[in-house]
């Protein structure tokens, strides 16, 4: 079923680390072939060996218009005759961030970059730069890309101050960053109380998608809304997931909360590399060749991310998008939960916008350390079967799902079948090893 995925997984292993360009790709903690995609339509993707699947990951968020869009090969195309790259400023930039400005409530200034671990590494940079302060606080579980600082605690290990998680990261930058639990406000007050005047920023995402979907409690994003103004620390939104996908003007939209800086990615490059960061006119200032903080980048703003952005945004603005998107999700996410409950298997749906997660817990999932105390072998289960029926979900039981709006109804009553053969095979593997257990007792 996978031959040639498995002949070309084996192929890239010659010349790639690990035979992939980013590790989760690799299925290795799903004990199952690699895909191999040689196409994207619509709601599906079809991989080297014939398979075609619904898809639910979407290039990891950024395909909320669906692979290939007419409209979106035609700009592909009409940019790419006028030249890929210049180095230098062109219009479309200035149109790019007028939209993105519009958007995000909070944003002022925005500078283009190439990804979203550049536009969180640059947001952190510019707040230690207006603050004169080092120290930043993150939470343990939430993922900010691969710069050093944010590799502390980055979806493992318990609460603690300055340990690395990756070889590489030095204990001078890992003493920097304080890891906390998500959720959990009385600890950001506790560690403001004790190191307020030299902490930076507070950065998070809103809406947790690195660690399975997890959503902020009621109070929570105030809460640190508050205690970083009273100390004059800055807070940082990682809204690359979430921008333009929980809401139009992403998770600060949805929740009202007025961050200081905000990064975004994924959707607002539409399926192109892109990242930006922005923020307050006062702080963005800092940066050069206005103020002191430097950061550039060659292809930063470059014609094809700009021109493929500007369509991408210029279509979510469509009246009643967001509104039929979040139907979508609702609906497939309450069509999950139904066929679990049917096939007795005790799990938690999330969902919010177009993203949705699931944990197979029984309890509440509020941060990294309940997320880990879900059944990973159930998940492995489920993913497999899924695969088997025609259904593309996230390759980790620590990551998000993603509604399309070309995810048709048709196609979220098929997952939703699909789910509950998944659920039931989920079922028989728990029942085959109590029997296995009892036996060997």
């Amino acid at each position: 079923m996978y031959k040639k995925s498995k002949e070309l997984f084996a192929e890239a292993g010659e010349v790639i680390p690990g035979g992939v360009n980013s590790p989760v790709r690799a299925f290795k903690s799903l004990t199952h072939q690699p895909l191999f995609i040689e196409k994207g339509e619509g709601s599906r993707v079809y991989d080297a060996d014939g398979n075609t699947y619904l898809d639910y990951v979407g290039s990891w968020g950024p395909l909320i218009l669906g692979h290939a869009h007419p409209r979106i090969v035609k700009t592909i195309s009409e940019t790419a005759a006028k030249g890929t790259s210049f180095g230098a400023p062109t219009a479309l930039e200035t149109e790019m961030a007028r939209l993105v400005v519009e958007a995000v409530p909070s944003l002022e200034l925005v500078r283009m970059v190439n990804s979203g671990t550049e536009a969180v590494m640059s947001a952190l940079r510019v707040a230690r730069g207006y603050t004169k302060r080092n120290k930043v606080i993150k939470f343990i579980g939430c993922y900010h890309g691969h710069c050093d600082s944010f590799l502390i605690r980055a979806g493992s290990g318990a609460a603690a101050l300055g340990y690395p998680d990756s070889p590489g990261v030095t204990k001078g930058t890992a003493r920097d960053t304080i890891a906390l639990p998500f959720n959990d406000l009385k600890a950001v007050q506790e560690t403001f109380a004790a190191y307020g005047n030299e902490i930076a920023a507070v950065v998070i995402e809103p809406v947790a998608g690195n660690m399975g979907l997890v959503t902020p409690q009621n109070g929570y994003l105030a809460g640190l809304r508050e205690v970083t103004r009273a100390s004059g620390a800055l807070l940082i939104f990682d809204e690359v997931m979430t921008g333009f996908r929980v809401a139009h003007g992403g998770a600060q939209e949805y929740y009202n909360i007025d961050p200081d800086l905000t990064a975004l990615g994924k959707i607002i490059g539409g399926g192109l590399p892109v990242g930006a960061y922005g923020g307050k006119r006062e702080i963005m200032e800092q940066v050069a060749p206005v103020g002191p903080v430097y950061q550039a980048g060659t292809l930063s703003g470059n014609p094809l991310a700009m021109a493929v952005g500007i369509e991408t945004l210029k279509m979510l603005k469509e009246p009643g998008f967001y509104a039929e998107l979040a139907e979508k999700c609702r609906v497939l996410v309450s069509g999950i939960a139904a066929a679990a409950e049917k096939q007795g298997v005790s799990i938690q749906a999330h969902g919010i916008g177009s993203m949705f997660g699931i944990f197979f817990n029984a309890h509440p999932v509020t941060d990294f350390e309940s997320a880990c105390r879900s059944d990973l072998e159930s998940f492995k289960v489920f993913f497999r079967a899924l695969l088997k029926e025609g259904i593309y979900m996230a390759p980790s039981a620590f990551e998000s799902g993603f509604i399309s709006a070309v995810h048709s109804k048709r196609d979220l009553e098929d997952t939703a079948a699909a789910t509950e053969k998944a659920f039931a095979a989920v079922q028989r593997a728990r029942e085959e090893k109590q029997t296995a257990g009892k036996l060997i007792s």
